[in-house]
């Protein structure tokens, strides 16, 4: 079941706006609303420190969906969570786009069972991961690993949601 776009421009901060776009091509079951994912996204201190416009773009999808997209842009033949595609703006574009995610609601679902952890607090969990990936941070290394988890925490400590790790 296919679900209209659905759109909202939110102000974590008074210097800047954020325009969140979110699509669910996965259906309605279990996938949080606009709202949640405004939430979480606000919480992002790096978002809440940008200057002028941001836009960021969310697509939920399902299994086949998900495993196109990561075999097409990543090599990898499976469904994973969540993927994050920066934004690189032409030379001399002003763009305030920041990027995609596309975030699997059956993975979600699943991994959530099998860790024994709430879906929604999941759902928050990878937007963050996410919208953290689309701002350059990245685990290749264990400092950087470190780091970025250590944000993810604060993050979602902030909005009540226990250590994901």
């Amino acid at each position: 079941m296919a679900v209209s776009p659905r759109a909202r421009t939110i102000t974590p901060d008074p210097s800047g706006k954020v325009c969140l776009w979110l699509k669910n091509e996965a259906g309605r079951r279990g996938v949080p609303l606009l709202r949640s994912f405004e939430r979480w996204i606000e919480a992002i201190p790096e978002l809440r420190e940008r200057h002028g416009w941001t836009e960021l773009n969310i697509l939920i999808v399902g299994r086949a969906a998900a495993r196109r997209f990561n075999r097409t842009f990543c090599g990898r033949d499976y469904a994973t969570n969540v993927l994050s595609f920066p934004y690189d703006p032409m030379p001399g574009e002003h763009s305030g786009l920041l990027g995609d995610l596309v975030i699997c609601a059956a993975v979600v679902a699943k991994e959530a069972r099998e860790q024994r952890k709430d879906a929604r607090d999941h759902f928050a969990h990878l937007t963050i991961h996410g919208v953290l990936h689309l701002l350059g941070y990245d685990h290749e290394t264990e400092p950087d690993a470190q780091r970025m988890e250590a944000l993810e925490c604060e993050v979602l400590a902030r909005l009540g949601i226990a250590d994901p790790y």
